[in-house]
């Protein structure tokens, strides 16, 4: 499962790749959690690397972002 976070104050998103055999609800229920008390969520990837984010800092979450979905470039072509 993909997973893209947006930072406050920061250029680029997180984004995290998660095991097959993560679930949505749980993910989103443990992101609410560390929102309310304002603490740091700590993910593991595929790989088994750790990441943590400040709860403080999270602008947006999106899950599930499929890796065929996602645009690349420009957003408008030059057509005449």
């Amino acid at each position: 499962m993909d997973v893209r976070i947006g930072v406050i104050q920061a250029p680029r998103e997180i984004e995290i790749e998660l095991g097959d055999d993560a679930d949505a609800g749980e993910l989103e229920r443990q992101f609410e959690e560390a929102l309310a008390g304002e603490r740091v969520l700590w993910l593991t990837d595929r790989k088994g690397r750790r990441l943590g984010v400040a709860a403080a800092k999270v602008a947006y979450l999106e899950i599930g972002v499929p890796a065929d979905e996602r645009r690349v470039g420009f957003g408008a072509s030059a057509t005449r």
